[in-house]
Formats: C-alpha cells, structure tokens, sequence
C-alpha cells in the first residue's frame, strides 16, 4: 500500500540525515590528519594519551563515515535490518560519546600537566635530541612567537653562558642571533610558549564542545527518523 506524505517524508528526511552525518565523519577523518600534522610540525608529546588524540578522532570519523553509509543505503532500499542496525550502531556510537564526554570533563585538568610535562622534557634535551625534535621546537617558537616554556630564561642550560637561546626565538632570525640575548626584548621573545598552547587549547576544545553538539543533535535525530521508518516498514508500508 502506497503511503503519502508521512513515510515517503521519513525515507528522505532519514536519508537526508545521514548525508550531513557522513560529512560529520568526513570532517573527523580531515580534523585528525590535520592535528596529526600539527603534532609532528609544532609539538611533539611523549605521552600516548596526548599523541593518540588525532589517531582517536580519525577511528571515530571513519566508524561514523561507514554507519552513515549503511543508513543511507538502508533508508534509500526500504531495508528493514539495514536500518534497524543502523539505528542500534548509532545508539551504541553516542553511548560511547557520552561515556568520552564524562572522562574528558574528569580528567580534563591533565591535558594541561602532559603539554607542560612534554614542553619541559623537550627543552631539556634539545641539545641531545634528533633533529626532528629541535625542528618541532623551533617550530613552535617561531609559529607562536614565544620562547622556552615560560619565558626565556628557560633555555638558560642551553649554552655553557647561560645567556643564550636557540635562534628560533629571535623576533628576527640570523645566524647567532640567540647569543648572550636571552633577557633581550628587542632581540628575543621573552613569553614562553606553554601559556599561548594552553589558550590555543582552550579556544580548541571550545570549537569541539560545539561541534559535538551538533553531531550529538544530529544522531538523536537519526535514531529517532530510524525507528519511524522502522516502524512503517514493519507496518507493510511501501514507502517510495
């Protein structure tokens, strides 16, 4: 029996759905390889649970890319165990969401511990570090314009006159430009760099908080057109 309006609307709604929901996978895949190269490029953190971030938001996108396909292909073939384990996936995705928001605002304080641990431990050893971490370092300095982790002075062991910084702290870079010019404001950037990541950080997780919100609004809204279309499926509709 043919159906006007109410489930025909369903179908494509749902489908509709899940097209924005497979650019929100889409978008995880792209966010992670970008803050994977921001990682490599600027920073470079000794501890697995700052460096599986990026690692963690492409498993999520790619998990989200698929499910959105599968409830696409559902909604679009009338398929009722297709949608119906669209809809149980989908539920199973935002427990495990929900679970992540709670140990994210619990444990929250820490991320700030692992940037300052990681910033420390990375000055200490630039002398004897390989060359890819000296390039984060300076990297970071030049990109962020700041200097050691706190200001400038922490780059005092750096040389033998405990008055020298890397030339990655030079407002303008020639060679030897960091010699004898740590406490030098014209020369050297005297803000270290720990207090600018901690406020990219900040404005960051602000951009996510929004961004999981929609997603969230998104799922919910996918779950609820699942179990309507299920329903008239089940029903004997024929939903075109």
């Amino acid at each position: 029996m043919a159906v006007e309006g109410g489930a025909k609307c369903i179908k494509y709604l749902l489908f509709f759905f899940n097209f924005l929901f497979w650019i929100c996978g889409l978008a995880l895949i792209v966010l992670g390889v970008l803050a994977q190269m921001a990682l490599n490029n600027t920073l470079v953190i000794n501890h697995a649970s700052g460096s599986a971030v990026p690692l963690i938001l492409i498993a999520v996108g790619v998990i989200i890319f698929f499910i959105a396909f599968f409830g696409c292909c559902g909604a679009w073939k009338e398929n009722h165990c297709m949608v119906t384990t669209f809809s149980v996936l989908l539920c199973f995705i935002v427990m495990i969401e929900i679970g992540a928001a709670i140990a994210g605002y619990i444990y929250r304080g820490q991320l700030n511990d692992i940037v300052d641990s990681s910033f420390k431990d990375m000055v200490k050893k630039y002398n004897s570090s390989s060359e890819d971490i000296k390039k984060a370092v300076d990297n970071m300095q030049m990109e962020l314009h700041c200097c050691g982790v706190n200001s400038s002075a922490d780059w005092a062991d750096f040389m033998p006159d405990q008055k020298s910084v890397p030339e990655s702290c030079c407002k303008k870079q020639t060679q030897g430009c960091g010699n004898g010019a740590m406490q030098d404001a014209d020369k050297v950037y005297q803000k270290g760099c720990l207090l600018t990541v901690k406020e990219l950080l900040k404005n960051n997780v602000k951009l996510v908080i929004v961004a999981a919100v929609v997603i969230a609004f998104l799922q919910v809204t996918g779950i609820v057109f699942a179990c309507l279309l299920m329903k008239s499926i089940r029903s004997g509709y024929e939903v075109m």
